[in-house]
């Protein structure tokens, strides 16, 4: 028999693609309709094969099929593929009777093609025998991934994409694999605003000995697509700016619009309209929805967006019932709702009255009395008009008694300092108040991460319940090192260690140093700080928080000692002579010692604390008039000998703030008073005229009141209002005013030189000079030394706008704008608390357990500061390091 005149010989199959399913079906149909094979010696013997045929040619006739007998299979082109399991995959087998032209060989082809394991598949006819023939699969393996690379773009957007985009390394590249990087790819920048982002893959062979492939993904993301316009249709009864509003995440795009999105993502679109529906439904319109939405190019670079709003009536509470109650009553449930007739029907405020406000709301009401089991569905019983019935069914439950307290992931913090804090005890009534004020009270220990401490209730079957605690430690002392190189004072630098989580019983546990004992929730706090032999401070500060382990009874001892010597700079300027060398001429000493205990109230609330200190101070003045303090009469200065300080303090406090590092809700507020022994009222005759004499013992009496409040505006933005006051008084007229412990205003809040350590108080003003702000005399300028000395009363004020951007524990960090106002007076007759330096600006915090509080704030001020060095309105940056602006 002669060959036909066909092109495609020796094959039933052949050129199948990965590429398309128009290929493959093109493919199959070729398989079923031509056939044409030639004997083919010394292709291998395939599986099931006999004894070998001789050589023939045949054509096969696509308008005669025969049946033929499958004698042998077998494959070729395989590296990494079994053959046994490919050709299992074909689902033929030798023994098979097949007809040639047919549907047996297209659908094998059809299935290998469809494993995705294939880049090409071809089958022959390398032998035939009469009835029998002897089968070839012929294929070429799809390439496995060497690698991956991003083209087009940045190494950041490189970068991220490799953490979206994960493609194990050695897999098969697919047209499966393909498609799916490139529509995620496409995904990945849709969402960041580039909607007409184009994405094409090419693979090129990187190792064809062992068939590695790169994968090359070209991107060009193009541009932005911004909101040109956004037309709200149908909105009638709420106005539109507060419709507009809602949509965070859709804005038109405005001159001078800076730090809220204008990109068109079609995610957030989606989430912003259901917000805005939220919104219709909190006002009342529960029949609010969006008809249609339509989204079309203005130009390249932008969209425009069409958006209908039918808002239905606004819905009014007609009736409240109640079912299922036997607890409390209908009237005192009514109550406890704070629902009323004619109240505007909400759905999201009688969520919130339900379960969203903790001690006030209705489960709290049942919850804080063991009721764990308690819920409460309301229905809406009927509709008329514009007014609803509202239905509650109550289901009490049976009490839950605590009977276990289960800790997890407390590695480092002993058990009993968290147990210590939780409020909720075995034996006790569930109380879900209890709960939420542990979780509060475990986030401002300081060692947790606040935000994954976890609470889980376990109903065991007795009727108990199981309550597990679940922390994670973080990172929870601190570090200070700063150094730097200033004129004729040479190096200074700081060292300051403190450890927040200390265990003192463990000291002689040489295996629990590392590097320090821990664990007991003591506070350990070293500090050394000199600039060579011109100054010196060391401190040491323990703190117990619960003395004998039974009470929250806090005990504190603190000692420092600071040392401070003048030297002649025009000497040392002038002729060359080093701070080493130089002699000093004047010097301040100031040695401390205090003991304080406080306590924790359980009246009005246990938020309050209750602590009292006793503290001696030695001040050294050695020939150094350290606050320009001279008698008008005689000139003498006070320069010399020894002042005492017998003090005590007494402090009352209430702290209710839910997060340390950043507060979302709560307040905190201390009023305390300073008193040393009014040694005045026991001295016969009039005061010394040595000054230095005058102020050996030194005596006043201090007032002081700081209150901060915070509150939640909108999502993460939190509002944070402050005030400070504080007054510095004498015991008689007669008594000339301490020059110690007076306050400085102005700046950052920082010491600066350090040498007043101990000796003032220290409070920040933004947009002024460092201790620059003081009101004197009417009509008189205030001197420099004045300024130095400081003011007797000052007053201050804050506003805070706060905004997260990381609530990481390893790094906190927000954002804050900021406007406040404060001014310091030398004299009770000029205070005027109405009488301000005013200023605004912004800054940013960043709290890191190593290091403490890390900020950075520009200010200006805009009222006149006379007398100063910077005396007219202006800004400046301030840098803060351990410490908040006070």
């Amino acid at each position: 028999m002669k060959p036909i005149g066909n092109p495609l010989k020796n094959i039933f199959l052949s050129g199948i693609r990965r590429t398309t399913a128009t290929g493959l079906f093109l493919a199959v149909v070729l398989a079923s309709v031509t056939l044409q094979a030639q004997v083919r010696p010394g292709i291998g013997v395939g599986v099931g094969a006999g004894s070998t045929p001789a050589p023939a040619t045949e054509v096969f006739d696509p308008a005669n099929p025969k049946e033929y007998e499958i004698a042998g299979l077998t494959v070729t082109g395989n590296k990494y593929l079994d053959p046994n399991s490919l050709l299992s995959l074909t689902g033929l087998k030798v023994g098979d009777k097949i007809r040639i032209p047919g549907e047996a060989v297209a659908s094998a082809i059809n299935k290998l093609m469809r494993s995705g394991l294939l880049e090409t598949a071809e089958f022959l006819a390398t032998r035939i025998d009469g009835s029998q023939v002897f089968l070839n699969v012929e294929i070429r393996e799809q390439p496995r991934l060497y690698k991956v690379e991003f083209l087009g773009i940045r190494k950041g957007e490189q970068d991220a994409l490799k953490d979206k985009v994960k493609l194990n390394l050695g897999r098969l590249v697919s047209s499966t694999i393909i498609k799916n990087t490139q529509l995620s790819v496409r995904k990945f920048f849709v969402e960041k605003g580039y909607l007409n982002t184009k994405v094409r893959i090419n693979t090129v062979s990187t190792d064809s000995a062992r068939n590695y492939a790169t994968m090359r993904v070209l991107i060009d993301k193009g541009s932005k697509v911004k909101i040109n316009d956004i037309d709200i249709r149908g909105r009638e009864q709420l106005e539109e700016d507060k419709v507009r509003m809602k949509m965070k995440g859709t804005k038109e795009s405005r001159f001078g619009r800076l730090f809220t999105p204008s990109k068109f993502i079609p995610k957030k679109f989606e989430e912003d309209k259901q917000k805005v529906l939220d919104f219709y439904n909190k006002e009342g319109y529960r029949d609010a929805t969006i008809t249609f939405d339509s989204v079309y190019a203005h130009d390249s670079k932008s969209v425009n967006i069409i958006m209908n709003i039918e808002e239905g009536p606004k819905y009014y509470v007609r009736s409240i019932d109640w079912e299922g109650n036997y607890l409390y009553t209908d009237e005192q449930l009514t109550q406890i709702l704070g629902l009323k007739k004619g109240d505007i029907y909400s759905k999201e405020d009688i969520e919130k009255k339900k379960n969203g406000n903790p001690g006030g709301d209705l489960s709290s009401a049942y919850m804080d009395r063991g009721y764990l089991y308690f819920s409460a569905d309301d229905v809406i019983k009927s509709v008329e008009g514009d007014s609803i019935d509202i239905e509650f069914r109550i289901f009490e439950g049976k009490q839950a008694t605590i009977n276990r307290i289960i800790l997890n992931g407390n590695t480092k913090t002993s058990d009993h300092v968290v147990l210590r804090e939780i409020r909720t005890l075995p034996g006790q009534k569930f109380s879900k108040t209890d709960i939420i004020r542990t979780q509060r009270e475990l986030a401002t220990l300081g060692y947790f991460d606040p935000e994954k401490i976890g609470i889980n209730p376990v109903p065991q079957p007795d009727g108990t319940v199981d309550i597990e605690y679940t922390v994670e430690e973080k990172p929870s002392d601190q570090i200070e090192l700063s150094g730097g190189w200033g004129g004729f004072v040479g190096f200074v630098g700081t060292l300051g260690l403190v450890f927040n989580n200390f265990s003192a019983k463990n000291i002689g546990n040489l295996s629990a140093w590392k590097p320090l004992p821990a664990g007991d929730g003591q506070k350990l706090a070293l500090r050394f700080q000199a600039n060579g032999r011109q100054f010196q401070t060391y401190s040491l500060t323990f703190t117990e928080p619960w003395l004998g382990g039974r009470r929250p009874n806090a005990f504190s001892v603190a000692l420092s000692h600071t040392v401070f010597q003048q030297f002649n700079q025009f000497d040392i300027y002038s002729r060359g002579s080093s701070l080493r060398n130089a002699t000093a001429f004047g010097s301040y000493s100031n040695t401390m010692m205090s003991l304080s205990l406080g306590r924790r109230l359980r009246f009005p609330d246990d938020y309050f604390t209750l602590s009292h200190a006793l503290t001696f101070q030695r001040y050294g003045l050695n020939n150094l008039n350290l606050f320009y303090i001279s008698d008008p009469e005689t000139g003498q200065e006070f320069n010399n000998g020894i002042s005492n300080s017998f003090l005590f303090n007494t402090t009352l406090s209430r702290n209710s703030i839910d997060n340390p590092q950043f507060p979302r809700g709560g307040s905190s507020f201390s009023l305390s008073g300073s008193l040393t022994p009014p040694y005045s009222l026991f001295r016969n005759g009039p005061q010394p005229t040595d000054l230095n004499k005058r102020f050996r013992w030194v005596e006043y009496h201090k007032w002081m009141f700081d209150a901060s409040w915070f509150a939640t505006v909108t999502g993460k933005l939190v509002l944070n209002a402050r005030a400070h006051m504080g007054f510095l008084g004498r015991y008689g007229p007669s008594t000339d005013f301490s020059p110690f412990e007076r306050f400085v205003l102005g700046g950052s809040g920082l010491a600066g030189t350090g040498m007043f350590a101990l000796a003032q108080d220290i409070i920040g003003l933004r947009g002024y000079d460092d201790r620059s702000v003081y009101t004197g005399r009417p009509g008189i300028l205030p001197s420099a030394n004045e300024r130095q000395r400081g003011g007797i009363a000052y007053n201050k004020y804050v506003m805070e706008l706060r905004y997260p951007v990381s609530l990481n524990p390893s790094a906190t960090i927000f954002v804050l704008g900021f406007l406040e106002a404060g001014n310091n007076w030398g004299s009770f007759k000029n205070f005027n608390p109405f009488d301000l330096k005013r200023s605004a600006g912004f800054g940013a915090r960043i709290f890191m357990p190593a290091f403490g509080l890390i900020g950075i704030d520009y200010g200006y001020g805009f009222d006149p500061n006379p007398g100063a060095q910077r005396n007219q309105p202006g800004g400046q940056f301030h840098f803060t390091i351990g410490q908040q602006i006070r």
